[in-house]
Formats: C-alpha cells, structure tokens, sequence
C-alpha cells in the first residue's frame, strides 16, 4: 500500500454515525477515483456506533480518545474501550433526562410502531419542541429510522440497554422500611389501598418480576407509590429503618414510571421496560432477573 488518506471528520464536538456515514460515502466516492489508497477517518470521538458504521465501510478511524482501527493489506491495528469525553457522556446522558426519557419508554413499549411527531408527544404527555429535537437526536445516533409511515426504532435493544448504563432506580426517592407481614401480604394489603384511594401505585423489582416473569426468591419488596406515602406506610404498619429494609417504596423521579402498567392477578405492575431498567439497576441478583425478562419478554417482540 503507497498511500494513506486521512480526513478529519468533526460534527458538533463528536462523530455521529448518522453524519459520519454521510462523510464515509463521500469518502469513498474519492477513494473508488484512486488506487491503492486506504481510507481513515478521525474525530474527537468515535463511538461504538460510529465504529460499527466504519467497519462495515472498510474504513480505519482514530479519535482524540485514543481508539483506533486499522485494517489493511497484512496490517491489523486496533484500539478500542477508552472511555467517551465528557461532552460526549452529556450529549448521550440528555436522551435520557425525565421528559426526555417519557418519549424512549413509549417507543420501546409499541414495538414495531410508527409515529408522528405530534402523536408521540401527546402519547409522551410532552412539548412538540422536545419530542422534534429528540426524534433528531435519535436519527443521528441511529437508534431511529424515519420512513414514510413515520418514525420508528431501528435497534431498540441496544437503545435500552444504553439506557440501562445512564439510569439507577436510586433516582428515585426510596423510603426503606420493615413490616412484619409477609411479602405478598404487603404488596396485597398495598395495592387494596391505593386502589381503593385512586393513588398511582405500581409494583417493581423483584414484586413485580415475581408476577411478569418469575427468576428467583425474593426477600424485599418494592412498589412505586406516587403520594400519600407516609399515610400508605402508615396502613401497611411498616416501620422506617435505615438498615435491613424488607419493604421499599420509591416515589417517582417522573410520572412517565407509570406508562404501561398493568394490571397483574389484582396487582398493577410497572412495564417490562420500566420493570427492566429498576432490576438492571440492582446490582447482582436483580442483574440476572434483568437478563431472563429481556430473553423471555422483551427480545422477542423486537
């Protein structure tokens, strides 16, 4: 090989593979005039998406962050997993705020779908504004594929496992408490209340894992409860403690925790989606439980 061609790709501060495969194609369009000629591109950053985009181009990279891939005549150089800049971690973190995330959780709960802006950001209960800026950002990061009937997911596995990366079901407030009913009782007795009060209530974690998709014993409860939470506690007689909780209630970071609950022998249940995300979030056992309700429920419907 005589000659290298490097070119130098910077969109906004990071390569999106949505841009990058349009700078791609415009480099190969030189490269098909030239002989013996290999291609690279380089950017602040390189993600895993752009990366795949590149390889499937026949395209070397190299980014500020120290990843590289080249692949060529008997030369295989590669570097890869230096962790994204800053800027990069916001810019993909921002998909994932409470409003925004509203928007994720629809898409992800009707498979297959298409939407209109306007009808995602009603379903969303969110602004026109930020359901139009959000549909950009999925499309560039090529999460989304936009045709005539609408707006759809292209990789909503790999949507909600970054998801996963950027979310704790600590964002929630936990209140921690212990009751000496057994489990099943509390999440009875729990869901008869709020019932019976029209307070928006959802069971979560291992409680509702018990009831979509059974993986394992459990030991501690967990409800989504949206107000009156001490009156709740209080009819449940569960006692606050900071150490050894049997039974916990999170009260909502955002009221999108609710979209697709249902209702589950009597019981109403968070989404599998929502259901997924408080689990992967649990380190260890709840990791796993994550993992069987994705192969068994999730997986199969994308």
């Amino acid at each position: 090989m005589n000659s290298l061609l490097r070119v130098a790709v910077e969109v906004k501060s990071r390569g999106e593979p949505g841009v990058m495969r349009a700078a791609i194609q415009r480099l190969k369009e030189f490269v098909d005039r030239t002989e013996d000629t290999y291609p690279i591109v380089a950017a602040p950053y390189i993600s895993d998406d752009t990366a795949r985009v590149c390889r499937q181009n026949d395209v070397g990279y190299i980014d500020l962050a120290g990843n590289l891939f080249l692949s060529f005549d008997q030369i295989y150089v590669e570097r890869k997993n230096y962790p994204n800049p800053a800027i990069e971690k916001r810019q993909v973190r921002s998909i994932f705020s409470p409003k925004s995330s509203r928007i994720i959780r629809v898409m992800l709960s009707n498979p297959g779908r298409f939407w209109r802006v306007q009808e995602l950001a009603r379903e969303a209960q969110v602004s026109l504004g930020l359901a139009s800026r959000l549909k950009e950002r999925l499309l560039d990061l090529e999460y989304a594929v936009e045709k005539q009937e609408g707006l759809t997911l292209s990789r909503p596995g790999d949507l909600l496992k970054q998801w996963a990366n950027n979310y704790s079901f600590r964002t929630n407030k936990v209140h921690d408490y212990f009751g000496l009913d057994e489990l099943k009782e509390l999440e009875r007795k729990l869901s008869q209340y709020c019932e019976k009060r029209n307070i928006p209530y959802a069971l979560t974690l291992f409680s509702g894992a018990a009831l979509v998709a059974p993986f394992m014993r459990y030991t501690r409860g967990f409800a989504y409860v949206s107000q009156d939470i001490r009156e709740v506690s209080e009819s449940l007689r569960l006692k606050e403690v900071s150490s050894g909780p049997n039974f916990s209630i999170l009260e909502p970071y955002d009221a999108g925790v609710f979209y697709g609950s249902r209702q589950i022998d009597n019981t109403r249940v968070v989404s599998d989606v929502q259901l997924y995300l408080d689990l992967v979030a649990f380190k260890g056992r709840g990791e796993e439980s994550a993992e069987f309700l994705f192969e068994q429920r999730l997986k199969p419907l994308w």
